[in-house]
């Protein structure tokens, strides 16, 4: 079958696997005390053999995106960052009174939101309060998304001497009707500065986040906004579909959807990338990323040793990721938990000495085993069965392995499965065959939850 045909055949609604089980499958609510006892038992077993990984999430920015699907909070009022910085120091410090040892942190990563929409003092008052209470691991690495509007060579000082060594610019598209689209009117030359001033202060990893699918968008259009990335040297790229859910996005309702590319100019749009990324030697090492062979992911990629979570890719592993912030998620491998997402609940929770957690999962033994499964197709590209629950894997995933296999995009047996070159492109449609919560409801996928896969 040729590529075109099977880019058709698997454009349906997917996950993203940031997690296993995905979000929707949670609980809508979950029992803080419980969840305080998984963190502190996790915990003490990360702390020592790796570390935790913090993820803090600042939901401003300053006008509406309109293809965006994150929790964030449009304001220009920037007398807001004192108060939610106290926020989420109170919430850190909640976390650090169930610690019986100091933490040691591997990894910080800065998500929004726009994270540089604070200014560069409030942004050092925040980690210096974190990392005061802490030990930074020897091999750390702390990472921010940046706006290239409003990152500053003020920020990118201050938080390099605070240990960030990794930036990612929401580039998007360079296109300037797709911009007036999108509402994120952001000329090259900004992304240029804001690369080029990373660089020079001493950042080791520039990312750019690219998105095909928006409105207006044609392949000559995406093939010039990929040339002028590639022209910077960014270390690597995601490449990321656009995911159109206006039923949970207010701000997608505001496009014709008759302005968006159809589903074969779509596809269309993802070979293009993808066939320039390549042609100017970047890897593609999995779901929507693209990396040129000294980054650190590509060596992670290659010797087996890359990791996913709701951060994406990274070649840091813990057993603890701490999410702090409204709507931030953590993960405690056992379990999972999400904090409110409104902003009123979120202080309400803090100003009452409460955890913040509103929603959340634990995980079976099943779960787990079938979680290890996605994470390794995700990240290593490929994965061994364990005899326990053998029958479900006959009765739910080989059946669709088989037909993964017909198209070129999987080989497998009764003991192992091996993600092929052709099927790096489908890394989602492949997860999904370990998916045993949308396998065993299939008309899940035909229900408005999750984005397609193309």
């Amino acid at each position: 079958m040729e590529t075109a045909d099977l880019l058709k055949k698997y454009d349906v609604p997917v996950p993203r696997y940031t997690s296993y089980p995905t979000v929707p499958v949670w609980n809508i609510s979950i029992n803080p005390d419980q969840w305080r006892k998984t963190f502190n038992d996790q915990f003490l077993i990360s702390n020592k053999a790796h570390g935790i990984s913090l993820y803090i999430h600042l939901p401003f920015c300053e006008s509406l995106c309109t293809y965006c699907g994150c929790n964030k909070k449009i304001t220009t009022n920037h007398g807001v960052e004192p108060e939610y910085i106290s926020a989420v120091i109170r919430e850190w410090q909640m976390y650090l009174k169930l610690m019986q040892e100091v933490p040691v942190i591997r990894e910080i990563h800065l998500g929004g939101g726009t994270p540089t929409f604070f200014t560069p003092a409030n942004l050092e008052f925040l980690i210096n309060a974190i990392l005061k209470d802490a030990v930074v691991h020897p091999d750390a690495n702390f990472s921010l998304e940046g706006h290239p509007n409003n990152t500053t060579r003020e920020h990118l000082e201050t938080l390099y001497r605070l240990g960030f060594r990794r930036v990612s610019y929401g580039v998007q598209d360079n296109d300037p009707v797709v911009q007036k689209t999108i509402n994120r009117i952001q000329p090259f030359e900004n992304v240029r500065r804001a690369t080029e001033t990373a660089r020079e202060i001493g950042f080791q990893s520039v990312n750019f986040d690219l998105i095909y699918g928006l409105p207006y968008q044609t392949l000559s259009s995406i093939r010039k906004t990929v040339k002028e990335c590639i022209s910077l040297a960014p270390d690597r790229f995601a490449f990321y579909s656009y995911a159109h859910v206006p039923w949970t996005s207010r701000g997608q309702r505001l496009f014709d959807e008759s302005d968006l590319p159809s589903a074969s100019d779509k596809m269309a749009l993802y070979k293009e990338g993808m066939n320039t990324f390549l042609e100017n030697n970047y890897q593609h090492i999995g779901m929507d990323h693209f990396v040129l062979k000294s980054d650190e992911l590509y060596q992670a990629w290659e010797q087996g040793t890359l990791h996913r979570n709701f951060m994406g890719y990274t070649t840091q592993y813990t057993n603890l990721q701490l999410g702090l912030g409204v709507s931030a998620i953590s993960d405690a491998v056992t379990a999972f938990a999400q904090n409110s997402k409104a902003l009123h609940d979120y202080y309400a929770h803090i100003n009452n000495g409460e955890t913040p957690v509103e929603k959340g999962y634990f995980l079976s033994n099943e779960d787990e085993v079938f979680r290890k499964y996605i994470k390794d197709i995700s990240c290593k590209g490929e994965t061994w069965f364990q005899s326990r629950y053998k029958d479900l894997l006959r009765s739910f995933s080989f059946p669709e392995l088989e037909k993964l296999q017909e198209d070129g995009l999987v080989n497998f047996d009764e003991k192992h499965a091996r993600v092929t070159s052709l099927g790096r492109s489908f890394i989602r449609n492949i997860c999904k065959a370990f998916d045993l919560h949308l396998l065993k409801q299939k008309s899940a996928t035909e229900n408005k939850i999750y984005s397609k896969a193309i």
